[in-house]
């Protein structure tokens, strides 16, 4: 098989992913999952809050919830910040729901938690406490997609895949952060993911883009990534793990592309 034909299995895996649930249509195919890296212009504003939301107890999402832009902020048992893993989240969403126009703010406690597929649709971290969103489906058809949006402060995860599927990350912005994106490196179950992320604007400091288990078999595909404010090309792009199941730390066994489990090239990375 032909460099040109993978990648456009690839492309079509993310416009499917998407599909799936929804969130796409023609004008997203055409000018944004098949842009070239580079392409977009200067990282898009950040919204201004309209109204805050103090939050004591988890707010548990069925169907479509739209914070219509205000500010939730952890207050009582959520009103955390750290890095406890035990935390509870400011949002629980149940398989195939939409989480739209949110801003958490400080404290965020453990961010968003997806029990299964579900679609973040323009949401906002201003603090990223523990996690900002962990993914936590068990079936391999589960689809998680981050549509817009984006997060700040981030010491450690963005975005933590604790469960089976595939997350797709489109349009969106990080920055001051550990890693975007984390498949799981010592959970009890582990499985192997799919992570495809796409037309993302990153923002130095940062560590990495993406970890990943080789041994189980995930895969990190990046098209159209920005980099900036990262002249000496410090942040890792995808990073490779032995993951384990035992609760030890993962070792870390190589970056950047090669093939199988980092699928990018030079030209999906831009820089300035």
């Amino acid at each position: 098989m032909t460099s040109h034909k993978r990648k456009t299995g690839r492309r079509r895996a993310v416009i499917g992913g998407l599909s799936a649930l929804g969130i796409t249509g023609a004008a997203i195919v055409t000018s944004s999952l098949l842009a070239p890296a580079g392409a977009a212009g200067a990282v898009a504003a950040w919204p201004e809050a309209k109204g805050d939301k103090p939050v004591a107890t988890t707010i548990e999402v069925s169907g479509t919830y739209d914070g219509k832009l205000k500010r939730f902020h952890g207050t009582g048992e959520l009103g955390s910040d750290g890095q406890d893993e035990s935390q509870k989240p400011v949002f629980v969403l149940k398989d195939g729901a939409v989480l739209k126009n949110v801003i958490l703010g400080t404290p965020a406690a453990d961010g968003v938690h997806c029990l299964g597929s579900c679609t973040l649709q323009n949401v906002w971290w201003e603090n990223v406490g523990e996690d900002a969103a962990t993914f936590k489906g068990t079936s391999a058809s589960s689809v998680y997609a981050v549509y817009g949006g984006g997060a700040k402060s981030a010491s450690d995860k963005v975005f933590q895949f604790n469960g089976a599927g595939k997350l797709v990350v489109t349009k969106f912005q990080v920055s001051d952060f550990g890693k975007l994106v984390r498949s799981c490196g010592n959970c009890k179950k582990q499985y192997a993911r799919t992570i495809l992320i796409n037309d993302v604007d990153v923002t130095a400091p940062g560590k990495s883009i993406v970890g990943v288990n080789a041994n189980y078999g995930d895969t990190a595909t990046l098209r159209n990534i920005r980099i900036h404010g990262d002249a000496k090309k410090k942040i890792k792009p995808c990073t490779r793990f032995t993951g384990n199941d035992t609760g030890k730390e993962p070792k870390e066994i190589g970056t950047g592309p090669d093939g199988t489990t980092c699928r990018y090239a030079a030209g999906d990375l831009s820089y300035d």
